[in-house]
């Protein structure tokens, strides 16, 4: 399949993008990489200026042969979280006809499988993952009754009885699926015009009785009660949430495995997590972020405070 995947950054998150080009060479991924991002891009994506698509003043490099990473700059007034559904769509518009899919990655993500995985799972549906807080989210809950009355005033249905919380750091549309993205953004904007969300801003200010706590999560979340196209779930263990997963690692919360003093964060009870591992297994290969001493620093530095973490840690 010819499967195209993308990414949203800004900042130091550029970090995170190299890790990701770098588990997905390491994999066996081919073809296109679309990264937009807001501000400026780092010296190691410096390339060939050239118009994308329909962005201009684009770079694009070869990092390693059959791998080709463009980076576009995008303008949204959204915090790039809530820009994700607008992006893919208009990947999924510009892109040639040949293009059967678009992953969508958070800049925090490493995958940890082989790339065969993903595309099979592509065929099932929307491949979504489920999230570890949170995660028991039954039908009956009285988040999901708000949805579902939301849904309704929409003139739309309930088609999928989902149990769980579903994280919007991963999903993928084939492109005969890509209505998904267009009910995804169509959720996005309602939190503006009926709950007056600020989509420019990310922290989560409000509580969980509100329909729309998590901004885009709980978007996506609902368009998937609604969708009806397939969808394809997996367990928090996809992410490496909880122990048992082999599918990818997303480093959710602050401060990221690049930014993170890890004896440090042990003192404060926080042992090294899965996807600080991960982060520093994908640093320096196809794209070479750091100096190798320093890589073999970090992961010493990981190893004491696992080892230590063993008879210390927050409960």
């Amino acid at each position: 399949m010819n499967i195209v995947v993308c990414t949203l950054f800004e900042g130091h998150y550029h970090y995170g993008v190299a890790a990701l080009v770098n588990s997905l060479s390491k994999n066996g991924f081919s073809g296109h990489i679309y990264a937009g991002y807001k501000g400026s891009i780092p010296e190691w994506a410096n390339g060939k200026k050239e118009q994308v698509l329909q962005w201009e003043n684009c770079s694009t490099i070869t990092p390693v042969e059959g791998i080709t990473v463009h980076f576009l700059p995008v303008k949204t007034d959204f915090h790039l979280t809530n820009y994700k559904p607008g992006f893919v769509i208009e990947l999924m518009e510009q892109v040639e006809d040949d293009v059967a899919g678009v992953f969508y990655f958070d800049p925090d993500i490493v995958i940890k499988c082989r790339w065969s995985f993903y595309e099979q799972w592509l065929t099932l549906g929307v491949p979504l993952v489920h999230e570890i807080t949170n995660n028991d989210m039954p039908a009956t809950h009285p988040v999901r009754v708000l949805w579902r009355d939301l849904i309704r005033k929409n003139d739309l249905e309930v088609t999928n009885h989902i149990h769980s919380y579903i994280n919007a750091g991963f999903w993928g549309i084939r492109r005969e699926h890509v209505e998904f993205a267009h009910l995804y953004k169509k959720f996005v904007e309602i939190s503006v015009t009926d709950y007056n969300m600020d989509l420019n801003d990310f922290t989560f200010d409000l509580d969980r009785t509100n329909p729309f706590f998590a901004k885009d999560q709980d978007a996506l979340n609902i368009a998937a009660m609604c969708s009806r196209v397939p969808l394809s779930e997996y367990g928090p263990e996809a992410m490496d949430f909880v122990h048992g997963g082999k599918v990818m690692s997303h480093a959710t919360g602050s401060p990221k495995p690049w930014k993170k003093n890890y004896m440090l964060s042990f003192l404060k009870g926080n042992p090294p997590s899965l996807s600080d591992r991960a982060y520093w297994n994908n640093t320096n290969d196809a794209v070479r972020l750091y100096p190798g001493y320093y890589v073999g620093l970090k992961q010493l530095e990981m190893k004491v405070a696992t080892f230590l973490g063993r008879f210390y840690k927050r409960y």
